[in-house]
């Protein structure tokens, strides 16, 4: 049973259904329709869907391939990464609304006869037996119910509710930054990249929609108070004076209402599993978005825990704590090398922009021409640091 139909969650289950594993995949909201989730779906998540035959119905839904990353300094733009030097099919980011991602995901894993979806199940405690994890105790429209697995997977995100049902707190490593996240309308005379605006005193991700742009404005840790009390023109100026293109259109936020505010932490557990409990995704590792690997990480966890745990439940035999403690040393290192590299960016690009100071080192040549640095740095953007690779079998379908 998993809680939490984010990537990770729905990943699993469709791995694990696959397999022709029994799961139940519990998820605390009637659909997926949240805005301003993460959608950079990388090579190697790209990859994952192709070895799991989905490659053709992923890319039917609408997307934007973004092949270069760029930064935008008031001196330059500079390219960070070129990803066309990547080997394999797969050498752009695809930008993808996370509903349709995961819709896509619970689609084909309702095609196997294990599968289960129940939407609207609000968890609110984990069921315990001779010191083990059993179960989840949830509530939904129709009252409250027990439900008792073999094991239980917690990836219901960075707050989850299973994780603090079964006593575990993560460690916080820190961020400098918030995200207020708003939309306004895409002009074709508009410029046509994803990117990243940096200046001194600010700082925004820029999204290119098609039809619209998807605008993140950086703001200082628990910044959001001050920001509002200020007015609607605390946000609409600093946004005119980074993104000039969009001066036409900032009046078109009229109030905070029409925002969304992202509290960005960074954190990982030390221990990701109890006598038959699992955690995994933003649930083990609340990620920054610097890179925008949180899904890529999420999707990997999911990815290694499917080949390590597959068999034996599908066997129906018991999960050991130990073989659930392979998953975590499997994912570890990646974890702790991504939060590393984040940790790097926020200390030495964003910190340094949200207090005015500028950039540490000035951005003047693109990473990517400096073969050394090109190489590595399109590589961990694109592929990450251990990529997985799909092994679990897959089943009937139902007929």
């Amino acid at each position: 049973m998993i809680v939490g139909g984010g990537p990770a969650g729905a990943m699993l289950a469709l791995l694990l259904a696959r397999a022709g594993v029994e799961v139940t995949l519990l998820e605390k909201h009637g659909d997926f329709l949240r805005d301003f989730r993460g959608d950079t779906i990388h090579p190697s998540t790209l990859q994952i869907i192709d070895e799991l035959g989905l490659a053709e119905e992923f890319h039917r839904i609408p997307h934007r391939k973004a092949y270069r990353l760029e930064v935008v300094t008031d001196e330059a733009t500079v390219r960070v990464a070129d990803l066309t030097g990547l080997k394999g099919a797969y050498r752009y980011i695809a930008f993808v609304p996370q509903w349709d991602f995961l819709d896509l995901l619970t689609r084909a894993a309702g095609r196997y006869p294990g599968f289960r979806l129940v939407m609207n199940a609000e968890v609110h405690g984990v069921i315990r037996e001779g010191g083990a994890v059993r179960g989840v105790r949830y509530r939904d429209s129709s009252g409250e119910h027990e439900l008792r697995a073999t094991l239980t997977v917690a990836a219901d995100g960075r707050r989850s509710d299973v994780r603090r049902a079964a006593g575990l707190v993560p460690v916080e490593q820190g961020a400098p930054m918030d995200v207020v996240w708003f939309r306004l309308p895409r002009e074709p005379s508009d410029p046509d990249s994803t990117f990243l605006r940096v200046s001194a005193g600010g700082l925004m991700v820029s999204i290119n929609r098609e039809t619209y742009w998807q605008l993140a404005y950086v703001i200082p840790k628990g910044g959001f108070d001050a920001l509002r009390s200020k007015g609607i023109e605390a946000l609409r100026d600093p946004v005119a004076a980074l993104l000039p293109f969009l001066k036409d259109r900032i009046g078109l936020v009229t109030g905070f209402e029409e925002v969304s505010v992202l509290s960005v932490a960074l954190n990982r557990l030390r221990r990701w599993h109890r006598p038959g409990l699992l955690v995994i995704g933003d649930a083990a590792h609340a990620m920054s978005p610097v890179f925008g690997v949180g899904i890529n990480l999420a999707v990997q966890d999911a990815v290694a825990a499917a080949n390590l745990l597959a068999g034996p439940l599908a066997a129906g035999a018991a999960v050991p704590e130990s073989l659930l403690a392979r998953v975590q040393r499997r994912r570890t290192p990646p974890t702790v090398l991504t939060q590393l590299a984040q940790r790097l960016v926020q200390d030495r690009l964003i910190r340094p922009a949200l207090t005015g100071r500028g950039l540490p080192v000035p951005l003047s040549r693109n990473l990517s021409d400096f073969p050394v640095i090109g190489r590595l740095t399109r590589r961990f953007i694109g592929l990450g640091l251990l990529p997985e690779h799909v092994r679990s079998s897959g089943g009937s379908h139902r007929t």
